[in-house]
C-alpha cells in the first residue's frame, strides 16, 4: 500500500504541472490586466507597475519566475489586495472554507446515506417515493435560490438564527444546510441505488439463509458493498466542498476562499487565480488518493501491489 501510495504522489507532479501551466497561460490569454483603469494612468507610471510585479518580461520569463517560486511555496503577491500576497488569504480564508465543507460534507453524508438506506429497504413504498422526490427537488434547486430563501425565512422573517455571517455555531447552520443539501440527495440517490443491488446479491442472499437479524444483514453485509459508489462520489465532491463555495459564501457573507477565485477572475488578479487553482488541484488529487485507499479497506478484492 506504501509502495501506490508513493507512485500515485509521484504520478501527480507531472498532473500538477500541466493544470498550473495551461492556467498560468489561460488567464494571461484573455483580454486586459490587473492594472487597466477606465481613466488611463501616466505611461511612466504604469510601467513602474509592471516591473514591480515582473509583467513586462516576456511571457515565458514570467512562467518560469512564477514556477520557481512556486516550488518554494510562494504564490506571490495579490495584484487586487495590496496588503496581503496570496498565502496570507489563503491562510485566513482557507480554514473557513475547510469547516464549512466538512460539516457539510458530514451532514451530507450521514443524511444522505440514511435516507438511501431507508427507501432501498421500503423499496416502491411511500418511504421510497417521498426520499426519491425530495432528492430530485434537493439537485434541481440550486443554491443561489436556497440560500436566500431559507436566509429570509429563519434569519430575518423569524430571527431564529443569523441571517449572515461566520464565527458561532449558529452562524454555521444556515451555511452548512444550504451547501449540504444538493449532496445529501446525490449520496441518497446513490446509496439507495448501490443498497438495492446490494440486497439482491448472492452474499446477502445466504446471509439471510442463514437467518442472521435484518440489522446484521444490511449493517455487516450490504452497507460495506453499497457504499462504494459514494466514496467514489466523495473524492471530488470534498474537494469541491472543502475549497469554498461561490455562492454560499458571497451570500452569507462567510470569508472563505470560494469568492476570491471569481473575483480574482474578473479583476485578472493572475496570482490570486493560480493560487485558487493550484489548491484546488491539490485536493482534488489528495481526495482521489483517499478514495482509492478507501477503495482497498473496503473492497478485500481490490489490490494495488503486484
Amino acid at each position: 500500500m506504501i509502495g501506490f501510495v508513493l507512485r500515485r504522489l509521484a504520478g501527480a507532479i507531472p498532473t500538477i504541472f500541466i493544470i498550473v501551466t495551461v492556467a498560468f497561460f489561460m488567464i494571461r490569454a484573455a483580454p486586459g490586466g490587473p492594472f487597466d483603469l477606465e481613466r488611463p494612468i501616466d505611461p511612466l507610471i504604469m510601467q513602474n507597475i509592471n516591473a514591480a510585479f515582473n509583467l513586462d518580461k516576456p511571457l515565458w520569463q514570467q512562467y518560469v519566475l512564477y514556477l520557481g517560486n512556486v516550488l518554494q511555496g510562494d504564490f506571490g503577491p495579490s495584484f487586487t489586495r495590496r496588503d496581503f500576497s496570496v498565502a496570507d488569504l489563503f491562510r485566513l480564508g482557507l480554514p473557513v472554507s475547510v469547516q464549512l465543507g466538512a460539516l457539510a460534507l458530514l451532514l451530507a453524508l450521514l443524511v444522505g446515506a440514511t435516507l438511501g438506506v431507508i427507501a432501498a429497504l421500503r423499496q416502491n413504498k411511500g418511504a421510497d417515493y417521498a426520499v426519491v422526490g425530495i432528492a430530485t427537488f434537493g439537485i434541481t434547486i440550486p443554491n443561489f435560490v436556497v440560500a436566500p430563501v431559507l436566509s429570509l425565512l429563519f434569519g430575518v422573517w423569524m430571527g431564529w438564527l443569523p441571517a449572515g455571517g461566520w464565527g458561532t455555531p449558529a452562524h454555521m447552520v444556515l451555511p452548512v444546510v444550504t451547501l449540504a443539501l444538493p449532496q445529501i440527495a446525490i449520496i441518497a440517490r446513490l446509496t439507495r441505488g448501490a443498497t438495492i443491488e446490494a440486497l439482491r446479491s448472492n452474499h446477502v442472499r445466504t446471509a439471510r439463509a442463514y437467518g442472521l437479524p435484518t440489522r446484521v444483514v444490511v449493517i455487516t453485509h450490504t452497507l460495506r458493498a453499497a457504499i462504494l459508489p459514494v466514496v467514489s462520489y466523495l473524492g471530488p465532491a470534498a474537494a469541491a466542498l472543502l475549497t469554498g463555495s461561490v455562492v454560499v459564501e458571497t451570500i452569507f457573507g462567510i470569508p472563505g476562499i470560494g469568492r476570491y477565485f471569481v473575483q480574482g477572475a474578473l479583476a485578472r488578479d493572475y496570482t490570486l487565480v493560480m493560487g485558487t487553482v493550484i489548491v484546488i488541484a491539490l485536493f482534488v488529487v489528495i481526495f482521489n488518493l483517499l478514495v482509492d485507499i478507501a477503495y482497498a479497506v473496503l473492497d478485500p478484492r481490490v489490490r494495488y501491489e503486484s
